[in-house]
């Protein structure tokens, strides 16, 4: 897994002045009359768009994320191999971490941006971000119960639509033909990954009542969705301390009140000894590095981009498991996770476009390709980058807002 003065995580509205705020001369590099216009939009795709420094960045950030996840899978599997499953258990100690570090850390603060002020003007907006978050895990472990390992994998992948119609209509983002490509080719790695799987006879998991879990398992997506979408607001627009500090907090409390109705049976069970112990050391560290690093990687590109890149966790779980359950190889995973990672190229080679309020400090045209904002005395610029290119002034005496760079696009 972020400014004091906006009024909502969600309902984040876009407010243009009436006076001095026109259109610039130009933003970018247009391909006139070409598919490259249709499907890339004003910007000529030049090679090292594609291979930027920014966006290998991006990419291997994704992949730490995965690596994350694979670590909280296979500690998890050792803990289940060991009859212990307590899902929610795990869960409450990661919460209770982030309580310990971030809300402690928020409770320093002063002023407008202490943890007295945040309660007292939003407090509600962050339990319901922190319970979606929490029901979220809860129901995806509980599908396994009720459904197969491939309905889990194909299902999941219902994040993806969900959370590009909450940003479009919440967060305002527009997307471009190359990106629902682009998740089209992921969700294409994806069933290579499953059609390994039932190859390979691993399609482990229950079919005792498959609609339920099937449902479990779309319910669960669309809650992920849902606290991912109102991660990217917070931490673009707050804090990420202050994310992590009130998800701490109403995590802790909601998981733990959860817990003990659910698992406090299963808790009291657990025969505890120094293996059990560092394999619940290992799931909260892992955890506890996901939600940390998470909003870090949305902030530098978007939730939808995260999540795209979240689906070789999957893959690296295997791999993981190839060696150390004796997992059954096919190089259709190795195709997978390759057609996955072109995906997510694709997604983060053009840039979305978010609007953002006139007064803003920076300029909402987002993208981890080369497109970088040049700010400066009046001024509020698109620099691609490219050979010859000149930055170009929009004549403003205060900062344009998106929308109006988007007049001269559109």
């Amino acid at each position: 897994m972020h400014a004091s003065s906006k009024s909502g995580f969600l309902g984040a509205g876009v407010m243009e002045r009436e006076e001095g705020c026109r259109p610039p001369d130009r933003v970018g590099l247009r391909a006139p009359g070409s598919w490259r216009a249709l499907v890339c939009g004003p910007r000529n795709l030049l090679l090292k768009d594609v291979f930027s420094c920014h966006l290998l960045k991006t990419v291997l950030l994704g992949q730490v994320l995965s690596m994350l996840i694979c670590g909280t899978a296979v500690t998890s599997q050792y803990l289940a191999e060991a009859h212990v499953e307590t899902p929610m258990l795990q869960s409450f100690l990661n919460y209770a971490l982030l309580l310990l570090t971030y809300t402690t850390t928020l409770s320093l603060r002063r002023g407008d941006e202490s943890i007295f002020q945040i309660l007292k003007s939003r407090w509600w907006k962050y339990l319901l971000l922190a319970l979606t978050d929490v029901e979220a895990n809860y129901t995806v472990v509980k599908a396994y119960q009720f459904t197969t390992l491939t309905s889990i994998q194909l299902l999941d992948c219902f994040v993806i639509p969900v959370l590009m119609v909450l940003s479009w209509f919440f967060l305002k983002t527009r997307y471009r033909l190359l990106h629902f490509i682009s998740v089209a080719v992921c969700v294409l790695g994806v069933g290579a990954m499953v059609g390994a799987d039932l190859l390979a006879g691993r399609d482990q998991g229950s079919n005792s009542d498959v609609l339920l879990g099937d449902g479990l398992v779309l319910i669960s997506a669309a809650l992920y969705a849902m606290s991912n979408v109102g991660q990217e607001y917070t931490v673009k627009n707050l804090s990420r301390v202050e994310f992590l500090g009130m998800m701490g907090l109403f995590g802790t409390l909601i998981s733990g009140v959860q817990m003990a109705v659910l698992e406090g049976g299963a808790v009291s069970k657990i025969t505890w000894d120094w293996t059990i112990c560092l394999l619940f050391l290992a799931f909260v560290l892992c955890m506890y590095g996901l939600y940390s690093f998470m909003p870090v990687v949305v902030k530098m590109t978007s939730a939808t981009a995260v999540n795209l890149s979240l689906l070789t966790a999957d893959l690296f779980s295997l791999f993981c498991g190839i060696v150390l359950f004796h997992y059954v190889f096919s190089v259709l995973y190795i195709v997978s996770f390759v057609v996955i990672t072109v995906g997510f190229i694709l997604f983060n080679v053009v840039p979305t476009y978010t609007p953002a309020p006139c007064d803003a400090a920076e300029s909402a045209y987002q993208s981890v390709a080369t497109a970088e904002m040049v700010q400066g005395d009046g001024e509020t610029v698109l620099n691609c980058q490219q050979d010859g290119q000149q930055e170009e002034k929009c004549g403003h005496t205060e900062p344009c807002t998106t929308l109006c760079a988007l007049k001269c696009i559109v």
